[in-house]
């Protein structure tokens, strides 16, 4: 047994980092040493707790059993740590540092970003802003593995140790450019019209399939699906350029019409609104950087009605 009374709480957070990174040069630029330095303390380690911990495989170190079994322990004491050690005195945003990390769909970048950094260089200029884009199953993943502070999506089945808020709703609208058939008054516009154009798709995940296309099928529908993409910055061009359509919602298909010039045209079914939700851990319910952090993500979204036709 590790006797207690000569451990080094340091080494405790070296070793909840190369759990979390299983990599030393990663592991060192996290908690801001070298190499030589990281290696050292996981030797203190092995000897400390009788186990090698991390061992080389395949595509680098990976955990040993005794390791992975210390993960989630060492996470939660990592955490209280932090808690415990954490001013509770009141927060001042202007002096606050670190990082603030989002996870996101990315059709809400463009509306959502812009005005977030804004906000954080006049208000909280320490505040760095690291932004991760995923869909929703991505989402609770980057959660669990505790690498996003909040997140902006849709809360279906969620965990217990997250919470929800609703923020907005989104309308879905068909974008193409100017001159597409599909805006011809002598063409209709029904949904066998809707499926059957040529689709660009766009899909975090990098599959085949967006939120779309789910509430088709529910309706017995499919797409022609022709291009599929994991983000939307070679979009406004591709669908400038052909007679390719895509769904996407009316801010976004606001922005690019001001931008690339594009058309969007209301849908010939009714799927109802997409709600967009802000999501956090419970833990950070009472924690007041992270309580303040939501109230700005909070205020730029509920500005968005009003910014989208204007801006």
């Amino acid at each position: 047994m590790a006797d207690l009374a000569n451990l080094d709480m340091n080494l405790l957070k070296v070793l909840n980092t190369l759990i979390e990174e299983q990599n030393v040069t990663r592991a060192g630029d996290r908690l801001g040493r070298t190499q030589p330095a990281i290696s050292n303390a996981l030797n203190r380690l092995r000897n400390l707790l009788g186990d090698e911990l991390l061992v080389r495989g395949p595509g680098g170190l990976t955990l040993t059993p005794r390791a992975e079994a210390l993960r989630t322990p060492l996470h939660d004491l990592m955490q209280l740590a932090e808690i415990c050690v954490s001013e509770t005195t009141q927060f001042d945003p202007s002096t606050t540092t670190g990082v603030l990390r989002i996870g996101l769909p990315d059709r809400l970048s463009l509306p959502v970003l812009p005005p977030l950094v804004k906000r954080l260089a006049e208000a909280a200029p320490g505040l760095s802003l690291h932004v991760k884009t995923a869909d929703r199953d991505q989402t609770i993943s980057l959660f669990d593995n505790d690498e996003i502070d909040l997140a902006l999506g849709w809360p279906d089945n969620l965990p217990s140790h997250l919470q929800s808020e609703w923020l907005f709703d989104e309308e879905l609208v068909c974008v193409c450019r100017n001159g597409h058939p599909v805006l011809s008054s002598g063409n209709p516009f029904d949904a066998e019209a809707l499926v059957s154009y040529p689709h660009i798709v766009v899909s975090a995940t990098g599959g085949q399939r967006a939120a779309f296309d789910n509430l088709l099928a529910d309706r017995g529908l499919e797409r022609r699906a022709r291009v599929f993409v994991a983000g939307f910055s070679a979009v406004p061009e591709l669908l400038c350029t052909s007679d390719m359509i895509a769904v996407f919602t009316k801010r976004l298909a606001i922005i690019f019409g001001k931008s690339h010039g594009l058309i969007y045209k209301e849908l010939p079914l009714e799927l109802g609104p997409l709600g967009h939700f802000l999501v956090w851990p419970s833990r950070y319910d009472g924690d007041p950087r992270h309580s303040w952090c939501r109230d700005q993500i909070r205020e730029i979204c509920g500005g968005l009605d009003a910014t989208a036709e204007t801006n």
